[in-house]
């Protein structure tokens, strides 16, 4: 069957058997193997329907995730109206999913009994503290003090004993080093100089072992009240320190929960000895303050996770913000409080005298400084009013951008 080209009909009827029909055909259908001008890669990619499903279901995906925003928002009336579409934003990038698929501890539904119960605390440590006072070491209230050194090792049991057999009681003893050389400490005692190392002579010898005794000294109670005094001051300037650095660091109401919760370990602490007349010299104190730049270590932690949580995370009221910063560092504060803990259980079993007051107090602190990291630190920012707008940076109005527009006089002629 013989087809005229030139009769349009059977050219539209037989489409097939014209050449330049099917080169069209093959132009049309040909896929470009050379990467487009713009250099996003060939067209294969756009042929694909396996890429087009995806990005429809991409884009189904962000309306559910916009009408879940929705639904937060409406949950959440306190939300400002006009973060809907950043809410939308967010839980497309996974903001709050990171809320709906973790288990959320909420720290801060006991938060007010948690704060009644430090109240009762810090209460009943003051009260402890102008009633019993404390019972100051020998760097407080003066009393003297002497280098000893032994021949042989000596147990500081031993020495202790042997001082008490001949009427110095209350003495402490220490290690200087090594087990032959000790510092010896006693009460005030009335005699002299000379008459202190002749009765610390007979008071300090041992069988089989001589001693030498050297650098006795006499600490006078001025000293002693000069040292309380400075003790004090340092640890108010460590607390003014850590509130100018917090403010700085962080917000100014993150920065009087730290100083609070730092206040209530301290406070605490320094209870619990007055309570139980535990003796409170330089060691003590020293432990005090290192509790203060642990606790203040921790609570930074906790501090820099609410901020980014504030920052990051969208459609969740701020009171949910901190049970979720809670949870994510409550792993990290477990593990560090049992290897600190760890140390403090071996200085308190395996140090010596030296170092058991100084143990206890850390014991004591540590477990305070822990709680009062959760829960006053968190708390009393929350009901300053914290939100996400304290973290946000605002624009100025004067860098706003502004819409300019030209008339062209050319443009009416």
């Amino acid at each position: 069957m013989t087809i005229d080209k030139n009769n349009p009909l059977e050219q539209q009827n037989n489409p097939d058997r014209d050449g330049s029909s099917d080169s069209n055909v093959e132009a049309s259908t040909r896929r470009r193997k050379k990467p487009r001008r713009d250099g996003k890669g060939s067209n294969t990619k756009a042929n694909n329907p396996t890429t087009s499903t995806s990005r429809k279901n991409k884009t189904l995906s962000s309306g559910k995730d916009a009408d879940q925003a929705l639904a937060t928002q409406a949950a959440n009336p306190d939300l400002e109206s006009g973060d809907a579409a950043d809410d939308a934003a967010a839980i497309a990038e996974g903001g709050i999913k990171a809320v709906g698929n973790q288990r959320i501890i909420p720290f801060m539904k006991i938060e007010k009994p948690m704060a009644l119960l430090s109240l009762l605390m810090v209460i009943g440590s003051i009260i402890a503290i102008a009633v019993n006072g404390l019972n100051l070491g020998l760097d407080f209230t003066g009393g003297v003090s002497a280098d000893v050194r032994y021949d042989q090792p000596v147990e500081q049991v031993e020495v202790v004993q042997a001082l008490a057999d001949n009427g110095f009681d209350d003495a402490v003893v220490q290690y200087l080093g090594t087990r032959e050389e000790l510092l010896v400490r006693l009460p005030p005692q009335s005699d002299s100089v000379d008459g202190l190392n002749a009765s610390l002579n007979k008071a300090l010898s041992l069988p089989n072992n001589d001693v030498e005794i050297s650098n006795v000294n006499i600490i006078g109670s001025q000293v002693g009240n000069e040292i309380y005094l400075n003790s004090v001051m340092s640890l108010v300037l460590a607390l003014v320190c850590m509130l100018g650095y917090v403010a700085l660091r962080f917000q100014f109401k993150l920065a009087l929960g730290a100083v609070l919760s730092l206040f209530h370990d301290a406070i605490v602490t320094i209870g619990v000895f007055a309570l139980f007349g535990f003796p409170f010299d330089l060691t003590v104190l020293a432990a005090v303050l290192a509790l203060v730049g642990y606790s203040i270590n921790d609570t930074i932690v906790v501090y820099d996770r609410i901020r980014e949580n504030f920052r990051r995370v969208r459609g969740i009221t701020p009171r949910q913000t901190i049970d979720l910063s809670l949870t994510e560092t409550l792993r990290r504060t477990i593990m560090t409080i049992s290897t600190v803990l760890l140390v403090v259980l071996a200085m308190l079993f395996l140090g010596g005298d030296g170092l058991f007051w100084f143990s206890v107090a850390l014991f004591i602190g540590l477990l305070a400084g822990t709680y009062s990291s959760t829960y006053i630190a968190s708390s009393i920012p929350l009901h300053m009013g914290l939100s996400r707008d304290d973290f946000i940076v605002k624009v100025k109005p004067e860098f706003e951008e502004e819409i300019v527009t030209f008339n062209d006089p050319k443009m009416f002629e």
